[in-house]
């Protein structure tokens, strides 16, 4: 049976470690891990600050999703990670289904994915969501963000 519960004290190594295991293509591809999410007290912080969920089948947890509240019904959407061993089952699907529905007072959701990400990309626009923009976080390389949003 598939769970979603506030993280709690205690759970930020095992976040981290399934967070490392599901962004390594993003790092073997782009050269790095999204900001933070390879260090324990990230995750720690994370928890601390109170939109931090985490994904539970089986009693094992199995994966992460970090929101971020920024005011007059605007959500964002931090990072959503599932153990590799759990990708492709639909647990993404019912992971956004649950945050759109733990917020039914959201007016807008947004996030940012990387631009050569295609299979993030899909999975939004199969959600809802529509590019609106694109992001060079360093001016100094070639990676962008794909900017995306969903209002209701």
């Amino acid at each position: 049976m598939l769970k979603f519960q506030k993280a709690q004290n205690g759970d930020e190594e095992i976040l981290k470690n399934i967070a490392v295991r599901a962004f390594q293509d993003d790092k073997d591809k782009y050269g790095s891990f999204p900001p933070g999410i390879n260090f324990v007290d990230w995750h720690k912080s994370q928890i601390h600050s109170g939109m931090y969920y985490k994904i539970i089948f089986k009693k094992i947890i199995i994966g992460g999703i970090r929101l971020f509240d920024k005011n007059n019904g605007h959500y964002r959407l931090g990072a959503i990670f599932i153990s590799p061993d759990y990708q492709n089952r639909g647990i993404g699907h019912k992971a956004i289904e649950f945050i759109e529905n733990l917020y039914p007072n959201a007016k807008k959701w947004s996030l940012d994915t990387p631009y050569q990400n295609y299979r993030n990309h899909y999975f939004y626009e199969k959600h809802g969501y529509v590019k609106v923009g694109e992001l060079q976080p360093n001016k100094e390389d070639d990676f962008y963000l794909f900017l995306y949003e969903k209002e209701k």
